[in-house]
């Protein structure tokens, strides 16, 4: 059964910092795309961060500067380091593993950021 695991949400006040990590198991080909989402009320799910198998990076404009997304490719795991924070970046992230075959979603994280 595959599973992935979202850490590291939590309220922090604007100009500040939070790491979010995603853990995936029960995946058992290669992951070729982990990326994050995010998904404010009232709003549209729309993409943060994406990171390929060759360390190719996309980034949302609107965090461009501020967020790095890195990957563990042998242990199934992807971060997102928010810099910089910003109350318009409260939402709840989620984590995505793209296979061949299989699309992969995380349950979500929240993240609240204060003014």
């Amino acid at each position: 059964q595959v599973q992935l695991v979202e850490s590291g949400g939590g309220l922090v006040q604007a100009g500040g910092s939070l790491r979010l990590s995603c853990v995936a198991s029960g995946i058992r080909s290669s992951i070729n795309v982990m990326g994050w989402y995010r998904q404010a009320p009232g709003k549209q799910r729309e993409l943060v961060a994406t990171i390929t198998s060759g360390v190719s990076t996309n980034y949302a404009d609107s965090v461009k500067g501020r967020f790095t997304i890195s990957r563990d490719t042998a242990k199934n795991t992807v971060h997102l380091q928010m810099n910089n924070l910003k109350p318009e970046d409260t939402a709840v992230y989620y984590c995505r593993m793209t296979t061949a075959l299989y699309d992969y979603w995380g349950r979500g994280t929240q993240v609240t950021v204060s003014s």
